[in-house]
């Protein structure tokens, strides 16, 4: 019995590897090659760049994706520079917007039946969700504000990114679960994926402060009732408080009861505090990698520790504690992992590295960590 001849060899793929050599003449030099790395149809190439990441990568894009291929550039504990070609060119594709405008007409009319029976005094108000539309056009305001922040940074960016999809939840205190932007591909470099993170949070809290302010302002203050469920207070919301009523509240058994606009406002200050979590794909983690790169997955475990021990303390205090419980699950499910931008090399400049300390102090500022609390009196 004969053996069996060897494979044929990929010429084309040989031929490949020789063309994107060619394209990488003055601005990489190539030290080795290996095929198939890290994974089938990979090409990566070793060596030093022979000039500055972020002034050239696009130029080594531009050239990559002639022949089908996206360059992924990343420094090696060696010293040597890693530059590898990923077989897919990302796009901006079409958008389905069908879908996005169906769930954002189910998030207003769950919004509205939420509002509607937020401070309805008989049943038949309640049903009357046209009256909820004071909590509806605040919180869409706010959410639509933090997403569309993050779409128009993409697209500055280049970053193929979706419409944002809402999601409605009528039987619960919100109305909605939020809403999210799907990246289709990734940011081209750490300030990319820097801009496309904060524009979100900073979008948003340019709405939600205001609408707050007013909220509480035009909100009643009144006595506690022993076992009443209130909101609880973040640094931000404390001191707005302070500065609509000059008093910290509670306090001396009294509390401001939020109208409709005043209870999405402090909505909004805690949805932005859970998406600034310094973890995983949260818009806290990227801005956590785009500041400290792999060093960032060292924020993982002192976060999962923080939040249990938060469960711990509202057990004792007799708060519900079930929100951080599932946070907890879904992080360890999916947060342990950052979004890595094709050129991971460059770092931020000075401006946004302030940025990006300042926005991770917000996250301490709009935490709330008793989100629902029973005051007695």
């Amino acid at each position: 019995m004969e053996a069996p001849l060897p494979p044929e060899p990929d010429t084309r793929l040989y031929e490949q590897v020789d063309a994107l050599r060619r394209e990488l003449d003055g601005l990489f030099a190539v030290a080795d090659t290996t095929l198939d790395f890290p994974n089938k149809g990979y090409i990566r190439f070793r060596g030093r760049l022979l000039c500055d990441p972020t002034d050239c990568y696009g130029e080594l894009r531009r050239r990559f994706e002639r022949y089908g291929y996206t360059p992924m550039v990343t420094a090696e504990d060696d010293g040597r520079t890693s530059v590898v070609a990923l077989p897919v060119v990302f796009t901006h594709g079409r958008t389905r917007w069908i879908i996005n405008l169906v769930l954002f007409l189910l998030t207003i009319a769950s919004t509205l039946y939420v509002g509607a029976g937020y401070d309805a005094t008989t049943q038949a108000e309640a049903l009357q969700i046209w009256r909820g539309w004071p909590f509806a056009a605040s919180i869409l305001l706010i959410l639509g504000a933090h997403e569309m922040g993050h779409y128009f940074a993409a697209r500055r960016h280049d970053v193929p990114v979706t419409l944002p999809f809402f999601i409605p939840m009528p039987f619960s205190y919100f109305g909605t679960l939020g809403a999210f932007i799907q990246l289709r591909g990734p940011a081209s470099n750490r300030r990319a994926l820097f801009d496309v993170a904060v524009a979100g949070p900073l979008a948003g809290l340019v709405f939600a402060l205001p609408l707050l302010l007013y909220g509480l302002a035009t909100s009643d203050l009144g006595p506690i009732a022993p076992g009443q469920l209130f909101e609880g207070n973040s640094i931000l919301y404390l001191l707005a408080k302070l500065v609509v009523f000059g008093r910290v509240l509670p306090g001396n058994g009294a509390d401001v009861y939020l109208n409709q606009v005043a209870w999405a406002g402090w909505v909004g200050l805690f949805v932005t505090g859970l998406n600034l979590l310094p973890v995983g794909q949260l818009d806290g983690g990227h801005v956590a990698y785009s500041l400290l790169g792999e060093r960032a997955r060292r924020l993982f475990w002192p976060a999962i520790i923080g939040l249990a021990l938060i469960i711990v303390y509202s057990w004792l205090q007799g708060a519900p504690a079930l929100t951080w419980g599932l946070w907890i699950v879904l992080l360890l499910a999916f947060g342990r992992y950052h979004a890595r931008p094709l050129e991971d090399i460059s770092g931020l400049d000075p401006r946004r590295r302030a940025l990006g300390v300042l926005t991770l102090a917000l996250f301490f500022l709009c935490f709330v960590p008793l989100p629902l609390v029973a005051i007695a009196r």
